[in-house]
């Protein structure tokens, strides 16, 4: 099908107004949103064809946005095609491009999934051809196998950086503890750090503020929330009655859920905005680099998500959904906080010391 882009090559209307935000400890410029692509194709049952994902990806670029996300596995490849035929067409130097590598592409080969080198560097070279460009902006490791050694990793990734097939590395999916070894090591070794960590992180799920948050945090990485929207639970449309593909007794439907979707509803009748506002603006808004992770198979959906970067939540507000979203933290997360520890710890100064953000 030939597809007729409005968007001239190299020619974007670009939003005068976005603003963009740095990647982890990176001089990489991105846009506050990233564009996440699991739904391009259709080979899962689901998703937008390809003149709906380009008219996705004209819509992103004219509204100043310039960082997508997609993988080697995302509808069996069909995803990195069909972005790779959009960047034909456009500036590929505009665009930030982040892919992974880790999931299969087939099941013959029992080194085609995995961390280790090999399938890195296969997956790699499949991604380039299917994206039909010299190199990937950011690479991420998909999800930690618990096999191969970080070492293994870090060499393979930092090699593919000095050939100039990747521009930076990051890391999804992953132990904080892993992560952490793995960036002192490449401190160490003068080797490519991660800049990114990419993690399932919303209102419904806030166990990375356990450890893999606080670890970004002190390493300097931008964390790229994915289901930011927990799957369309936040947006409010199962409380109505509405069908998507959360299967029913899904956690992110539970009683707990319904509670923080309800708040977030009240929150965005008061603002005069969309639910989906709402969740997305608190991921941005919790005193870390943060990018959410806002993926779209409709034109509407993605014109509804960007609009959240003209919404600003209130001290008032964010203590709101805070409370009803909170989780335990655990040992020793919880135990830091009690107050005759702290009152040990800090001799009576803790409420007087600016604390690091």
């Amino acid at each position: 099908m030939k597809i007729d882009c409005s968007v001239n090559r190299g020619n974007f209307a670009k939003n005068k107004d976005m603003q963009y935000q740095l990647l982890g400890r990176s001089g990489l410029k991105v846009s506050p949103l990233c564009l996440g692509t699991m739904g391009f194709g259709q080979e899962w049952g689901w998703g937008a064809d390809e003149t709906t994902s380009f008219e996705i990806l004209d819509a992103f670029a004219n509204a100043g946005g310039n960082f997508i996300d997609t993988a080697n596995r995302y509808t069996d490849g069909s995803s990195e095609a069909i972005i790779g035929k959009y960047m034909q067409l456009h500036d590929r130097d505009y665009f930030v491009l982040a892919t992974k590598y880790t999931l299969h592409d087939n099941t013959s080969n029992p080194n085609a999934s995995g961390n280790n080198r090999k399938n890195m560097m296969r997956s790699v070279e499949a991604s380039l051809k299917r994206l039909q460009t010299d190199f990937i902006d950011v690479l991420y490791l998909h999800i930690w196998d618990d096999l191969t050694p970080m070492d293994e990793v870090l060499r393979g990734l930092d090699d593919l950086v000095k050939q100039g097939k990747v521009n930076y590395i990051a890391i999804s999916d992953t132990p904080a503890w892993q992560i952490s070894a793995g960036n002192t090591l490449a401190t160490l070794m003068g080797w490519s750090s991660f800049i990114a960590l990419q993690v399932e992180y919303s209102l419904l799920q806030r166990t990375p503020e356990r450890d893999l948050i606080p670890m970004a945090k002190h390493f300097g990485m931008t964390v790229t929330p994915w289901a930011p929207l927990a799957g369309g639970a936040l947006t409010g449309k199962y409380l109505k009655g509405e069908k998507g593909r959360l299967p029913e007794g899904s956690k992110r439907l539970n009683e707990r859920a319904e509670k923080i979707t309800r708040e977030v509803i009240a929150i965005a009748e008061e603002l005069g905005v969309e639910p989906a506002h709402v969740a997305l603006q608190w991921t941005r808004q919790q005193g870390f680099s943060s990018i959410p992770i806002v993926g779209a198979t409709k034109l509407s959906q993605l014109e509804q998500n960007l609009a959240c970067l003209q919404v600003q939540l209130d001290a008032s507000q964010l203590k709101r959904l805070d409370e009803v979203s909170a989780i335990d933290l655990g040992f020793p997360g919880e135990f830091f906080k009690e107050a005759g520890v702290r009152a040990v710890t800090y001799g009576g100064f803790y409420d007087r010391i600016a604390h690091r953000k």
